[in-house]
């Protein structure tokens, strides 16, 4: 993954937030959206394509195209600063090989342990039984 190239590749647009604000939010776009093409990156090898398509398949468009938005603080450049670390995260996640899982086996004691309690448990169900006279 190249970040320098990815981060050329970035396209930023400026909305107006919404919500409430009074007389400055009805003329400032202070909210961010940023957009990439994932699948017409440079910065990103097949491969890292290929999982990043499949980790991040709900967050694209039918374009293939990745958008976030930010619209947490009152400055664009704070919200710009902050919707880039948002995205390299979220790549950075997205690329993340999972740890193969190995199987294991109880221990013999534990297995042993298992058993005895629910032996106890069947007995003590056993012991709430009416007696039989017969």
């Amino acid at each position: 993954m190249n970040k320098e190239q990815i981060h050329r590749e970035l396209q930023f647009k400026a909305i107006r937030s919404s919500g409430a604000g009074g007389q400055h939010v009805n003329k400032v776009s202070s909210k961010v959206e940023l957009t990439f093409p994932l699948q017409a990156s440079e910065g990103l090898s097949l491969l890292e394509k290929e999982r990043l398509l499949l980790k991040l398949d709900s967050k694209l468009t039918k374009e293939g195209l990745l958008i976030l938005q930010c619209d947490e603080a009152r400055s664009q450049h704070k919200n710009k600063e902050i919707v880039i670390k948002r995205f390299f995260s979220l790549l950075q996640k997205g690329l993340e090989v999972p740890k193969k899982r190995r199987p294991t086996k109880p221990s013999k004691s534990s297995i042993e342990k298992r058993l005895k309690s629910k032996k106890k448990d069947s007995d003590k169900k056993a012991s709430r039984k009416k007696p039989d006279w017969d």
